[in-house]
């Protein structure tokens, strides 16, 4: 568990995804850890999604038992909504890859994109001590919900900066190496300072962007694909979060693990934001 964590914190800080590791188009990231990982993560957050059904009943707004199965389900199905995304929109990046000659293969496209969603759930997760203390501070079920979707927008935009940034650095092509010059001690006067020798050896974060003079062949095509597989995985993410619906659990229904089709999630969020601001 100890070597999960520690693979986690090398991949937010750059480490796994930084251009010297990405040689051949090759990404060491392994499923075997971050699959679980993300399960992981993805639970804390649904552990704290749940305080919502949970606090109402401690705190006898509603005499429902049935609100500890809306925790359960919220830990169940938030891992869930995230896996089951990964598994409907991998086969449309995988291909988009391929069509535009990315160097990415089969396997590389899935850790990849596991490594996305890792970065998703741990973002959300870091956010969730913060809806629990608004969980504490209100009962109001549409302000829970739009803070939830706002939380989980937050997010997923970062995971899907990481996963721009990434692809921008998979299709820049590789720096040939340079011949290895003898050692010749340089003068004390000439010895660079220690700020600017820790920027010579730090590895770029998984955010930053390419530095200066890496050459920009081929990061159109990075950024093209992006943007077509962004669109889709949004649109399959809300429709997906809808179909697995309910996850804060609305006091005055009973207890489902499943709600019927009826409606979209967009319609939903104006429905709520209305609520909130009684906008009739």
């Amino acid at each position: 568990m100890i070597q999960w964590f520690r693979q986690l914190d090398e991949l937010l800080r750059g480490k796994i995804t930084s251009p010297d590791r990405l040689v051949e188009g090759r990404v060491e990231l392994p499923l075997r850890r971050f699959v679980p990982l993300a399960v992981l993560l993805g639970a804390t957050y649904g552990f704290f999604m749940g305080w919502y059904a949970l606090s109402l009943y401690l705190s006898k707004t509603t005499q429902d038992a049935a609100c500890c199965w809306q925790a359960v389900a919220c830990i169940i199905k938030l891992p869930a909504l995230f896996l089951l995304t990964l598994v409907v929109t991998f086969p449309s990046l995988y291909v988009f890859n391929a069509l535009v000659g990315c160097r990415l293969s089969f396997t590389a496209t899935l850790r990849l994109l596991v490594g996305a969603v890792v970065v998703n759930v741990a973002v959300a997760a870091s956010l969730g001590p913060i809806l629990g203390f608004f969980t504490l501070s209100t009962t109001s079920y549409s302000f829970m919900v739009l803070l939830n979707v706002v939380l989980l927008a937050v997010a997923g935009f970062v995971a899907l900066a990481f996963l721009l940034h990434t692809l921008c650095r998979l299709a820049a092509p590789p720096t040939p190496a340079r011949p290895v010059a003898p050692e010749v001690p340089e003068p004390v006067s000439a010895q660079p300072d220690s700020r600017a020798s820790f920027e010579l050896h730090r590895k770029p974060g998984p955010l930053e962007r390419l530095p200066t003079g890496v050459p920009e062949q081929g990061l159109g095509q990075a950024r093209t694909i992006f943007q077509v597989w962004v669109l889709i995985y949004g649109l399959v993410g809300a429709q997906m979060g809808w179909l697995l619906r309910p996850f804060v659990g609305n006091p005055n229904m009973p207890f489902e693990w499943l709600r019927s089709r009826q409606g979209n999630f967009f319609q939903a969020v104006v429905t709520h934001a209305q609520h909130l601001l009684d906008v009739p």
